[in-house]
């Protein structure tokens, strides 16, 4: 039975990564100075302005201002007229401490406070979180949504290195994936809407996109005459960005995660430290489910971990091989829970996650890439 699987991606440009981008820009300014800090930072932007609002605890002090435009200038935004511009735009900043109600959930969990043997931080809110893993590419990721992201970070290679120099920092992407008996087996439509400066001929574009970003990224075996390609199906991009259309942290959790192949829990990663669980156990449980799967457990394995605002511990833990398990699933569950501490400040330390490594994880996905510690294969 054949089925067709869509996925997307955007460029660092695109007005919600932008956003998300400031708020783990303004994450990592602060872990690097204080690895305690407590931070969830959230960024709107829209017709050159940029509000940071949100909740900070930390003995740092941060120049947020520069790091907002420091941020955007990174990306490449320079032009009010079209989409923004680092040197004008307004910045407004209104942020306050984190909740004392929160944080005496957070600084001494439920369980310490109950006399159990357990020195650790509460989770710092109540929430689900899910990980997944596929055989179906080396990173053990969905196909089209590794390829998606592949695309996304080739239009931004372009402009950055002006292989492409008339192209403009907003920007997205859709690769629609054919699947036989569950199996990956053709690309069947890529999409590509490019922001770009006025003026271009719209058939040069279509052609520099195919050849210099597509033809470039696209393994070529997964290609073929019937493949469809939309490139700027508008016709024309010259307004983007935050003049565009607004942008908002925490709105492309499905980009940042699995493409819609595997679920998500609802909450966004950018802006929020490990304390949040939002992020670093959606971090662990991606882990988890990507050594099942490299230890040949199963083929693909998605796992559920849930917590209680103020609570160590998971309130459970749900492991689903889809079929493909090579052992009990009963079996996994007890190697993950001998294996793994999955209180919040058991995966902190067992991730890493104190360090002002954010940026490296906000565009193009949180998972699949190299050099991130949940995505290290070990042996359990």
């Amino acid at each position: 039975m054949k089925k067709l699987f869509t996925s997307e991606s955007v460029t660092e440009g695109h007005p919600d990564k932008l956003c998300d981008y400031i708020s783990d820009s303004i994450l990592d300014a602060y872990l690097s100075k204080d690895k305690n800090a407590r931070v969830a930072c959230e960024t709107v932007a829209g017709k050159n302005k940029i509000f940071i609002t949100g909740e900070i605890t930390s003995t740092a002090e941060v120049d947020i201002e520069k790091v907002v435009r420091d941020t955007i200038k990174e990306i490449g935004y320079d032009n009010e007229k079209t989409d923004l511009d680092y040197r004008t735009c307004e910045i407004e900043i209104s942020l306050s401490k984190q909740s004392q109600d929160i944080a005496l959930g957070v600084d001494k969990s439920l369980e310490t406070k109950e006399g159990e043997n357990i020195d650790s931080q509460g989770a710092g809110d109540q929430g689900l979180m899910f990980g997944y893993a596929c055989n179906e590419t080396e990173e053990l990721m969905p196909l089209q949504i590794m390829l998606a992201h592949k695309l996304a970070k080739r239009l931004t290679e372009v402009r950055k290195q002006k292989i492409i120099d008339y192209l403009r920092p907003d920007g997205k992407v859709q690769v629609t994936i054919e699947y036989e008996e569950e199996k990956p087996v053709r690309v069947d439509t890529i999409v590509v809407s490019t922001q770009h400066n006025e003026g271009i001929d719209l058939e040069i574009l279509k052609k520099d996109i195919k050849e210099k970003v597509i033809n470039v990224v696209m393994p070529k075996i997964l290609l073929d005459d019937r493949t469809k390609y939309f490139i700027n199906p508008t016709e024309k991009f010259v307004i983007g960005g935050p003049l565009g259309d607004s942008g908002l942290t925490g709105r492309k959790i499905i980009v940042d995660t699995y493409g819609g192949y595997a679920r998500h829990g609802g909450g966004a990663f950018s802006g929020k430290d490990a304390t949040k669980v939002d992020r670093s156990a959606a971090y662990m449980a991606r882990h988890i489910a990507k050594n099942i799967v490299a230890n040949k457990y199963a083929s693909k394995c998605e796992i559920q971990l849930s917590y209680a605002i103020g609570v160590a511990k998971p309130v459970s833990i749900y492991v689903n091989t889809y079929g493909t398990n090579t052992i009990p699933e009963e079996e996994i569950i007890k190697k993950i829970n001998n294996k793994f501490d999955l209180t919040p400040r058991g995966i902190i330390e067992y991730l890493d996650l104190q360090k002002p490594i954010y940026k490296l994880t906000t565009n193009y996905g949180h998972f699949g890439k190299e050099n991130l510690s949940w995505e290290k294969i070990i042996k359990f």
